[in-house]
């Protein structure tokens, strides 16, 4: 423990001892100084300097400017002290750097890169169907470089940093854009525009599926997306198909917004995996082309198959309802044709009661073919069979019926306006 004390002592007098007279250290006078003031006197000439120095770097987007005490310093002062023995001039070397130098870079770079921005499309619901946006270039900061520039600067003339930058390209371009956004197909049907309910319907449930957006392996199911028709979600009471009669019910109409959608699917290369005929045939679609709902047991699903992203639009006027779907496709052309296989007598009763009088329609055996076309080759398959009931005709009975020929041929011209 004594021998400690003493080595302590004599360090600390070592560095109380005064320096020889005619002494500079980098320029600075410090001979009869004692080491500790030595030191101290030329540290403060280090710092005042220092506080003269600017680290400028400069990037694309704006400026970086660094001074002490961001900027500190290293010198080996003490160790050159120490071997101080006679008159003469001596330089310590000293050595600047960059506080938190790696987080600062770190810091510069992310504010002078930028990702690059992929062309892409925006599908609008109304309008244009895309507007397309070009995007642009990245930009990149090396980091690496950045620190080692710092650091050179530093150890140099504190000459100004440049950030060295480079172009990262995009990975796609516009004409990949406007393939993955190409019409696949589109299918329109009619209704009379003055059933002011059942247009209303119509209306209602194609905006709701309006700019619908199908990833691909993504499926779609009409009752979901339309909802519930009821009277509390805007829907009006209009003819529907029920029990093989024509009846009033609220959301009538509705089966050909479903019909529609159907046939544009089909032929935009989609995989139905639910549809279903209504127990008439309708009018404003070829037998085997139709697709019912009802409720949420009867639905209309559908799946994207493409590969790609698909995009539905609906258009609807005074006296039409349209679907569009928009993507890449699978390359193949698909389209869905029917045909009458047979008919179905519709049964037939007599009344005395002319207001009771139906004129009834035989009822259609149909089937539906799809047809692909795909690398020249043309296939086609039977997709459904149908079976669309008769509606019971109802006629007067024969005494009637020859008044009733008598009346007409009286009021000729009235039955016939």
């Amino acid at each position: 423990m004594p021998a400690l004390v003493a080595g302590i002592i004599f360090i600390f007098c070592g560095f109380a001892k005064k320096l020889p007279s005619d002494i500079t250290v980098n320029g600075i006078a410090v001979g009869g100084k004692t080491q500790a003031q030595a030191v101290a006197l030329v540290r403060e000439s280090i710092e005042t300097e220092l506080k003269t120095k600017t680290l400028t770097i400069v990037g694309k987007k704006k400026n970086y400017v660094f001074t002490y005490p961001e900027i500190g310093y290293k010198d080996d002062l003490q160790k050159l002290i120490k071997t101080v023995k006679k008159h003469g001039e001596y330089t310590a070397q000293v050595t600047y750097y960059l506080n938190g130098i790696n987080d600062i870079a770190s810091a510069i770079c992310e504010d002078e890169s930028s990702p690059a921005v992929e062309p892409y499309a925006i599908f609008n619901n109304y309008g244009t169907p895309f507007t397309y946006v070009g995007g642009s270039d990245g930009i990149c900061a090396d980091k690496a470089k950045l620190l080692n520039d710092i650091k050179a600067s530093l150890e140099g003339g504190f000459e100004k940093v440049i950030v060295k930058t480079s172009t990262v390209k995009r990975k796609t371009d516009m004409k990949s854009v406007l393939e993955d956004t190409k019409k696949l197909s589109s299918y329109i049907t009619y209704f009379d525009g003055e059933n002011e309910s059942r247009s209303h319907n119509i209306r209602l449930a194609a905006d709701k599926i309006n700019g619908t957006i199908l990833q691909s392996g993504e499926s779609f199911s009409f009752n979901a997306t339309v909802g519930e028709r009821t009277e509390a979600r805007g829907f009006k009471t209009a003819k529907i198909i029920e029990k093989g009669e024509f009846v009033e019910g609220v959301g009538g109409g509705v089966c050909q917004v479903s019909t529609t959608l159907f046939n544009a699917a089909i032929s935009g290369g989609l995989r139905i995996n639910e549809y279903h005929p209504h127990s008439l045939s309708v009018s404003y679609v070829p037998p085997s082309c139709d697709a019912m709902v009802s409720g949420t047991y009867f639905d209309l699903k559908f799946e994207n198959v493409t590969g790609y992203t698909v995009y539905i639009r609906a258009r609807t006027g005074k006296n039409y309802v349209a679907f569009d779907l928009y993507g890449r496709g699978d390359g193949a052309k698909y389209s869905l044709s029917s045909t009458v296989t047979g008919s179905i007598p519709a049964p037939e009763e007599t009344t005395d009661d002319e207001t009771q009088v139906k004129a009834g329609r035989d009822g259609i055996l149909s089937e539906g073919y799809l047809t692909v076309t795909r690398n020249g080759i043309t296939k086609t398959t039977l997709f459904r069979k149908d079976k669309y009931s008769p509606v019971k005709r109802v006629v007067l009975n024969s005494e009637l019926q020859e008044n009733a020929t008598n009346d007409e041929t009286h009021d000729g011209e009235e039955a016939t306006a």
